[in-house]
């Protein structure tokens, strides 16, 4: 260390100039022109603007023009209109705590100001014409427009170009500008927007909704059409739940759609386009049993909550939000996004596909295909089974007994009633159809009136038996427990020690039996009935870690899912089990009243369709 450094030097506390505040406030509020873009498309929407029009030179930084056609600015108000804290949103602490507008500080137009050569023109209803406002010089002068408000803002960072230096290119800040314009244009039907760069279109997204109509699904889903694309509708489920004073509206994509890219999540709190750790645990909660890998979900939620329940006064760029009762929040979008991935899907699915191929123009007109089902037209389908198994019907190839309570060994598989006759014509109601044949004892196949059907038998099988587990889970059984004949003892840390003491029942929910066995050694006398053969110790350990690192409550829960899911892929049938077509067909019933059957648990498909165009672009038939 040394001893003869200089002790430093007292410097005086004072006040910094206005100058200087105004710039550390402008590096807080404006980080690039997508953020001029977001602050000043924020007062327009609040200024009751139904068409709002950005105009961009090379990427924003030369030029960010915001048109709207709102309420304006009065000529008195528009020197006050670029001072700090200066707003119309605003005029009490109680206002602040019930914000119910975009913008509400008064900072972004003089942060805005202090770093470019900003112009204000408005004009609000029932004054003879138009002023401009030059913040720079402050001259005044009277200009044509019609009512609204026009604010320019050119050279952004001219007078602090070591920030404009960490500037990218203009491709990359057009994209940033656009993706800030898109955020509001999905949600406000409402209203229209247009980009423009250099004088060129290039978005464009026209209102959905007529003056004064009242808001609904269909203009929303016509929004997200027109913002994300048709396929995104189409490859989505509309979300619609209600928990007392919170309301979960919008769409979720379906699992086949996940995208590698987190690129299409958008989330709003009562209209404002949030990022919030809440919010995206909760999304990816509702998608982890039917996600597969790291596929991100593809959606756009709409949060409406009472404004005195959430402080969105917590961050500059007014992104990030407090929610008073997080874990009501976290609930509420779970069960909802739960809810409406957990329909079957096969018929939606089928209905979709049946209007895509309507879309199309029939490759020869004169052709009709057959509609008697292929099996009428066969005798009988019989099947070798070299294997040697005993064939019955699919009800009997694993029915797992009722999760015992006691910590006796499992009583092992039931078997189920034989199922009744599967009827020889095929139901419309039948979504994936009747089935023809098994292929490679991996595949089953089945026509339906769309076309051919392709299922994966073990994953399909796998996701019916998860549910049925996490159905008798749910209602108050715990998962069977195999007492070990010798214990399995280890060494243990004093966390692991109190871990186990302290949350016994809930490793006895999940099968677990763990013990002191000695002042520093615990001992595992039990293990889930389906993990008997790995390693208990191992077992043991990651689920005290788990306990001790979280709540309880969530750590039990995907414990059991976790240990669910296992004992659902070893409890499915096989690969090249032999299956007859009454067993097929009892699979594909099930699979249609089955939730989120349409992905096995570890997210992979468990069906595909093939549409008779399909089938005749791979023969060319019509060509």
């Amino acid at each position: 260390m040394n001893d003869t450094a200089p002790a430093p030097t007292r410097r005086p506390i004072r006040e910094l100039p206005d100058e200087l505040i105004s710039q550390i406030a402008a590096g807080e509020v404006i980080e690039r022109p997508a953020a001029v873009v977001r602050e000043l498309v924020d007062n327009a929407l609040d200024a009751g603007a139904r068409q709002i029009t950005v105009r961009l030179l090379a990427g924003g930084v030369r030029l960010v023009s915001v048109e709207d056609d709102g309420c304006g600015i009065p000529q008195g108000e528009l020197a006050v209109a670029l001072r700090r804290h200066a707003t119309s949103k605003i005029a009490s602490l109680h206002d602040l705590e019930s914000v119910a507008t975009m913008g509400f500080r008064g900072e972004a137009l003089a942060a805005i100001a202090s770093v470019s050569e900003t112009a204000l023109l408005s004009r609000p209803a029932g004054q003879a014409s138009a002023f401009l406002l030059d913040a720079r010089s402050g001259e005044l002068r009277p200009a044509a427009r019609g009512t609204g408000t026009t604010i320019e803002v050119k050279e952004l960072f001219f007078s602090t170009p070591a920030r404009r230096k960490f500037l990218k290119s203009d491709a990359t800040e057009l994209a940033h500008c656009t993706e800030a314009v898109r955020r509001h244009a999905l949600a406000r039907p409402d209203v229209g927007f247009a980009i423009w760069h250099e004088g060129r279109l290039v978005q464009q997204w026209r209102a959905c909704l007529a003056p004064g109509q009242a808001p609904s699904t269909e203009a929303l889903a016509q929004r997200l059409a027109d913002v994300l694309g048709e396929e995104f509708v189409a490859q989505s489920v509309a979300v619609q739940y209600r928990a007392g004073p919170l309301t979960v509206t919008g769409r979720a994509g379906l699992p086949d759609a996940a995208r590698a890219r987190a690129d299409q999540q958008y989330c709003y709190v009562n209209g404002r386009y949030v990022r919030d750790k809440v919010l995206q645990h909760a999304v990816r909660s509702a998608y982890e049993d039917v996600l597969h890998g790291h596929k991100q979900p593809c959606y756009a939620l709409y949060l409406e909550i009472d404004p005195l329940r959430v402080d969105v006064n917590v961050h500059p760029t007014k992104i990030e939000v407090r929610f008073r009762d997080s874990r009501e929040v976290h609930q509420a979008v779970f069960h909802a996004l739960d809810q409406a991935l957990a329909a079957p899907r096969t018929a939606q699915a089928v209905a979709i596909q049946t209007i895509a191929s309507s879309a199309q123009p029939e490759p020869f007109s004169e052709q009709k295909y057959s509609q008697t089902p292929i099996w009428q037209a066969q005798a009988a389908i019989k099947f070798e089974n070299p294997v040697g198994h005993k064939v019955s019907d699919l009800g009997a190839l694993w029915t797992p007994a009722p999760p015992s309570t006691a910590t006796e060994p499992a009583a092992g598989a039931t078997l189920a009633a034989p199922l009744p006759p599967t009827p020889a014509v095929a139901s419309p109601d039948w979504p994936l159809g009747r089935a023809l044949a098994q292929l490679h004892g991996v595949y089953v196949l089945a026509q339906n009136a769309q076309g051919l059907v392709l299922v994966d038998m073990h994953a399909a099988h796998e996701r019916i038996v998860y549910e049925r587990l996490k159905a008798q889970l749910d209602q108050g059984a715990r998962i069977a427990s195999q007492p070990l004949l010798i214990p399995a003892t280890f060494a243990a840390t004093p966390e692991e020690l109190a871990c186990a003491q302290e949350q016994g029942p809930a490793l006895e929910q999940l099968g677990l039996e763990v013990t002191p066995f000695s002042p520093k050694t615990l001992a595992v006398r039990a293990v889930p009935s389906t993990l008997a053969q790995g390693n208990a110790v191992e077992l043991a350990r990651s689920v005290l870690a788990e306990l001790a690192a979280h709540e309880a409550s969530t750590v039990v829960q995907r414990a059991q899912s976790e240990i669910l899911a296992t004992m659902a892929c070893h409890g499915a049938v096989r690969a090249n089990r032999q299956l007859t077509l009454d067993e097929m067909n009892a699979l594909l019933r099930q699979m249609e009243t089955t939730e989120r059957a349409d992905q096995c648990n570890h997210g992979r498909p468990t069906w595909r369709q093939l549409s008779m165009k399909e089938l005749d672009a791979l023969f060319l038939r019509g060509r």
